[in-house]
């Protein structure tokens, strides 16, 4: 392969070739379930998207396997195996951790170590300022037991826009007793890197910050974020609108709420009859059991009127999970 060609294919996002349109239909319905933590019927839907060479599908595939039977199935191990061999980082460090190389010789073609082999294809696209990949070497410096260099390359990711990044700075942040003596100073550096997220349109950072500001005692930017989550998609912003529709005094609601406007319990019955109704589980049921007797009937049968104002909204609901989660 002539040496500017193999160039541009390491620095070429991973999944950047182009899907016909029943493919990149097929990957937009498949991400959507995932997303929606409907991961047995995302399946269908991703194998064609990765079956057209779609290598995210192909990683998303070996996780939604994966995640539905809590280990490192045949299936899983085939499509991460995939995703890999097109220079996937993170469908590296799931056979790492599954132990693919020395239980099923399932190995790298240059030598039996995934995370070397996930650094080997990370590094030259993050090197020529790929921020996606910046990110993907945080978690593959620390496979290798690196955390400085880690860090460094997501301050770097971060700093070249990538909002996961953000993100993660801002939980790590949060967390962080080592470096900040108080609550409040954790809080107050972690909203600083969720608000950059968040101001760029992350639902995440949004979602993340709302608890921030609500810890720290800024109830009312705290609502408006949480409704800017809602807005985004994000389940748990969808959630806490409803239930401070309802229940705004009870304890474990109260901080939350304190910035939230005059609760209209049947708009917050229409919002958990939509949720319910677009993303069945027990998740959903249970917000409809615990939030029933706090309803009186007629708000209920004004709130199946309404849930047609909050069913299929654009972007679909979503958990946003993260992509190399647990």
């Amino acid at each position: 392969m002539p040496r500017l060609l193999l160039i541009a294919l390491l620095v070429l996002p991973i999944g950047a070739w182009a899907l016909d349109d029943e493919a990149l239909a097929a990957k937009e319905e498949g991400m959507r379930l995932y997303n929606a933590h409907q991961r047995t019927t995302s399946i269908p839907y991703l194998e064609i998207a990765a079956r057209a060479g779609d290598v995210e599908a192909m990683y998303y595939l070996g996780e939604a396997h994966r995640l539905r039977h809590m280990g490192l199935t045949q299936a899983a191990l085939e499509w991460y195996h995939q995703a890999a061999q097109q220079g996937d980082p993170h469908a590296m460090l799931r056979l790492y951790d599954g132990s693919a190389c020395e239980l099923g010789d399932v190995c790298p073609g240059n030598g039996d170590n995934w995370p070397l082999a996930a650094l080997d294809a990370t590094l030259p696209r993050a090197e020529a300022g790929d921020a996606e990949a910046m990110g993907a070497l945080y978690d593959i410096y620390h496979y290798l037991d690196q955390p400085d260099e880690a860090m460094a390359w997501l301050l770097r990711s971060a700093e070249a826009g990538n909002l996961d990044s953000m993100n993660w700075l801002g939980q790590l942040a949060r967390d962080d007793e080592e470096n900040y003596s108080t609550e409040t100073e954790r809080l107050e550096a972690a909203a600083q890197w969720f608000l950059r997220a968040a101001e760029a349109g992350y639902a995440p950072a949004m979602n993340n910050l709302a608890s921030a500001l609500s810890h720290l005692g800024h109830h009312e930017d705290a609502w408006e974020w949480m409704t800017k989550a809602s807005e985004a998609g994000h389940i748990n912003g969808r959630k806490w609108m409803a239930a401070c529709h309802i229940v705004p005094d009870e304890e474990g609601y109260s901080r939350i709420c304190q910035g939230a406007p005059e609760p209209e319990p049947a708009k917050g019955w229409a919002i958990f009859l939509a949720v319910h109704e677009e993303i069945p589980g027990t998740s959903s049921e249970r917000s409809l059991r615990v939030h029933r007797d706090s309803v009186t009937p007629e708000q209920r049968e004004e709130g199946e009127r309404m849930m047609e104002e909050w069913l299929n909204l654009e972007p679909p609901l979503s958990y946003f999970p993260e992509k190399f989660g647990f």
